[in-house]
């Protein structure tokens, strides 16, 4: 019993997966932020461009 309790505490086969998921949830919050970002400057400069096309010059 001790013995398999020492391997159990040994065991790190688990620990690759709870990195890989902290490193997929990383990117995933760093790729909502650009894209809330980029989002707000594209939609500016669309608005921009529909106003200067429907007011002419």
């Amino acid at each position: 019993m001790k013995q398999l309790l020492l391997n159990l505490w040994q065991d790190e086969s688990g620990q690759d997966l709870a990195e890989y998921t902290m490193l997929i949830v990383l990117i995933a919050i760093a790729a909502i932020g650009a894209v809330t970002t980029l989002g707000g400057a594209v939609n500016t400069g669309l608005s921009n461009a529909a106003g200067a096309l429907f007011t002419g010059p």
